[in-house]
């Protein structure tokens, strides 16, 4: 009974489809490289090629993958070698507080599919922030930044939950449209003289943060990753807490999986909702902030968001909604975005068989039954709890 449990656990589900789309990537990357191709026209004649030639192609590209998003053993030094999983963590940052965003929204029964303008509003106002005021000294001034960040990211959120809950607009609708409003009006900003714009320039971009307002490295120049990885690990433990140990995140709970039901146990359901949104919005405005203050210090674009609002729901997806299973969900996406480069770099494939990856995990983790059925594990067995119910009441009664 234990091992069925493990089995059909979420956390295993997520684990072998991880497995099963790193199966199928290499069965892409074998067929679209050139020299498996090339052996397939003799494959009768002599199988051998063929099947180095896979084996050539397809461990080559993962054993990159595994050194540009982990540890490189070509670079002398272990300070050197251990660089590419600096920038895997450094990739993970913005990945893990918007995942936790948008994982809050599921668990509350809300689809928040605005990380972008979330972001986006996050970033524009910590931008702002770190260029525009030149007095305050470093620790105040970030402080400062961050904080403008979150209240925009929650307050663009806030915007689509106060919908939700006073007309009943659906939040999918009303978070996809805003992220339209959202781009277009941080590009008007950024080409506008006086707000947003660097001045002098015809570029939409930004100046450049000041190095009061910019997170710091964590161990080094040398390294990418800076202490936003921190300020990530303690939002997860927040979350953590938020949903597990509050009365708030019971309430959220309580929402998502029966509205109707926490209506009648006298929770203020339009309430929490808004506040449900207000919070998802501040860790995505979180991500736009570390991107900013962190990897981008040089002045951002309207495209600072770098797709990170869309790739939190993947990551929220494969984290089944739990905050370090998101976490464990964003550093694996970051791998895959520094190893992409570093595949793409040595073995000549193309990124786009990582976005493939990516897309099959989200695809499996969408059918657990496809899942099981490939690795042949057991079906769910729904009525054990009823049967050991019942087992315990024939117990009783024969006790008695």
């Amino acid at each position: 009974m234990a091992m069925r449990e493990i089995l059909n656990g979420s956390a295993m589900i997520s684990l072998l489809a991880v497995v099963l789309a790193i199966i199928i990537g290499g069965i892409l990357i074998a067929v679209t490289d050139e020299n498996v191709q090339a052996t397939a026209g003799y494959f009768f004649s002599r199988p051998g090629d063929m099947i180095a030639a896979i084996w050539n192609s397809v461990s080559g590209a993962y054993v990159s993958l595994f050194q540009g998003s982990i540890y490189n053993f070509r670079r002398p030094g272990f300070a050197n070698g251990i660089r590419p999983l600096m920038d895997t963590l450094t990739f993970a940052t913005p990945l893990i507080v918007a995942g936790l965003g948008v994982a809050l929204g599921f668990r509350a029964g809300l689809f928040n599919i605005g990380g972008r303008g979330q972001m986006l509003f996050g970033a524009s106002a910590a931008g702002w922030v770190a260029f525009s005021f030149a007095g305050l000294p470093f620790p105040l001034h970030l402080i400062f930044a961050v904080v403008a960040g979150v209240i925009a990211g929650a307050l663009w959120s806030g915007l689509a939950g106060l919908l939700k809950a006073t007309t009943g607009a659906n939040e999918v609708i009303t978070t996809i449209m805003l992220n339209y409003v959202a781009y277009y009006f941080v590009y008007w900003m950024l080409s506008t003289q006086g707000l947003l714009q660097l001045p002098g320039s015809n570029n939409p971009k930004s100046p450049g943060m000041l190095p009061s307002a910019v997170l710091p490295p964590l161990f080094g120049q040398q390294y990418s990753l800076h202490w936003g990885f921190i300020i990530a690990i303690l939002v997860t433990f927040f979350a953590w807490w938020l949903l597990n140990r509050s009365r708030l995140g019971f309430q959220f709970k309580a929402v998502g999986l029966n509205p109707d039901a926490a209506r009648v146990a006298g929770i203020n359901v339009p309430r929490m909702i808004v506040y449900v949104m207000l919070f998802s919005g501040a860790f995505v405005g979180l991500a736009g902030v570390f991107q900013v203050l962190g990897t981008v210090t040089t002045g951002f674009s309207a495209g600072i968001d770098a797709g990170i609002g869309f790739d939190a729901i993947t990551v929220a997806l494969l984290g089944r909604s739990k905050p370090w299973g998101v976490f464990a969900a964003a550093v694996l996406f970051g791998a895959f975005k520094a190893g992409g480069f570093a595949m793409q770099a040595s073995q000549g494939i193309s990124v786009d068989i990582v976005l493939v990856v990516q897309s099959v995990i989200v695809l499996l983790i969408a059918a657990p039954p496809l899942v099981r059925a490939v690795f042949r594990l057991p079906k769910p067995n729904l009525l054990s709890p009823l049967k050991s119910n019942k087992t315990q009441g024939k117990k009783a009664v024969v006790t008695k």
